[in-house]
């Protein structure tokens, strides 16, 4: 990978801790802002020249969501770079560690992943000259505390790096509006920071998004989520069906005893999915609560016969997940990442990757009613009301956006006894 021009900020991120910077003094770095703007690569990149400047013989952490995440989004991008300009990577995987030398000197980085409060516990002990939090804002406060607290050594400092999120997120709070009190460097990144991006492909990152998401994904913003959760969606999204035949099928599940209970059937048609009918079933409304059995058959009746790919379903059903397994139904539980969910779903509504049928007047009807719970502590949730078509789908758009789902069970056609 060759660089050719750095933005302001990315020139920042990479010398503040050099002798002739300004901000030589500052303790911790924090660079947020829009998504695809060069902020991580530049922090990679700076964090080790730091550490292999400034340091011989020592232990550093670099720190992501999950191992796996920060692989893939920073070690695999980071490595050959600085292999590239003379520096010695040796990576153990199996350890979770990296050999660094340059120069004449040897450090240690080790990789640990900080997706929950337990995570604080991997890290405890360890001693570090300098730790890198890639997507700080996606790790519990524990976690972080407890990695910055490791950094004992003498000259130690702290490499921040995250996505807005809430107004009211720890992060933000604590961290960026006490910058100054912490002695950080604050720097926000925007799209245009990043000289890889052309500007054919910022515009189209602009059109990705909207509402929350734009204001977050590209204009940097730490922004409360209120309003309608799908603030884009109008009836020029409800479409029609595909003539012809469909490449496959699959469904997908909101499961309820006393809440309502939402199924999707989708039919794929030239990288499309289509939400062609649904089944939506309010036992208060109607009085009487289905059993697992029922609901198996409504599921059923909505196939038609049609033999699907898969069956998403809340993960928390297990009992209607076990009666659907019994059919011989290719079950698979939904991942229940609610921010994620719809942000995925929202980005394949826009690019039409899936299309809500106008006989789905549940799903439609939902779609107009979603909202965002407000301004409240925490990570952002949408209120738990007229959610349930817009549960199925989240967790139809999680399914399709990733590979081929790893079937639990394989279908088997039902015959007669």
């Amino acid at each position: 990978m060759r660089f050719e021009t750095f933005s302001e900020a990315q020139l920042t991120a990479l010398t503040w801790w050099s002798d002739d910077s300004p901000h030589y003094d500052c303790d911790a770095i924090i660079c947020d802002g829009a998504v695809r703007s060069g902020k991580t690569l530049c922090m990679g990149i700076s964090f080790v020249c730091w550490a292999m400047r400034r340091f011989d013989g020592m232990q550093f952490g670099v720190c992501g969501k999950t191992i796996l995440s920060l692989r893939r989004n920073v070690i695999s991008v980071l490595l050959p770079v600085m292999r590239d300009i003379g520096f010695v990577c040796e990576e153990k995987k199996t350890e979770n560690r990296i050999e660094i030398s340059f120069g004449g000197r040897r450090n240690t980085f080790y990789l640990f992943g900080g997706g929950d409060e337990s995570s604080a516990a991997h890290i405890q002990g360890i001693t570090f000259a300098g730790v890198l939090l890639d997507e700080a804002a996606l790790m519990p406060r524990s976690f972080v505390e407890q990695a910055c607290a490791r950094c004992s050594v003498e000259g130690s400092r702290f490499w921040f790096n995250c996505n807005p999120e809430g107004p009211y997120h720890w992060f933000y709070t604590e961290w960026i509006q006490k910058a100054e009190e912490k002695n950080a460097l604050y720097v926000r990144f925007r799209m245009e920071d990043n000289p890889a991006l052309s500007r054919r492909m910022i515009a189209r990152y602009r059109r990705l998004y909207s509402g929350i998401f734009y204001r977050r994904f590209i204009l940097g913003e730490w922004v409360a989520a209120e309003g309608l959760v799908y603030d884009f969606f109008d009836e020029s999204y409800a479409g029609q069906p595909p003539r012809g035949e469909l490449e496959g099928w699959a469904v997908s599940c909101d499961y309820g005893t006393a809440n309502p209970a939402s199924f999707g059937l989708w039919g794929l048609r030239e990288g499309v999915w289509y939400r062609l009918r649904e089944y939506y079933y309010d036992s208060r409304k109607a009085g009487r609560q289905k059993t697992d059995a029922e609901y198996v058959a409504d599921l059923l009746g909505l196939l038609e016969g049609k033999r699907p790919r898969f069956v998403v379903v809340d993960p928390s059903a297990a009992s209607f997940i076990e009666a659907l397994r019994r059919e011989g139904l290719p079950v698979i539980k939904a991942d229940n990442d609610v921010l994620t969910g719809i942000r995925v779903t929202a980005d394949m509504l826009r690019t039409g990757r899936l299309v809500i049928c106008k006989d789905c007047g549940d799903a439609i009807r939902e779609f107009s009613l979603y909202q965002w719970a407000g301004k409240a502590p925490g990570r952002d949730v949408p209120v738990k009301r007229d959610d349930h078509a817009m549960d199925d789908i989240r967790y139809f758009a999680m399914a399709v956006s990733r590979p081929e789902p790893a079937f639990a069970a394989t279908y088997v056609e039902r015959r007669g006894s």
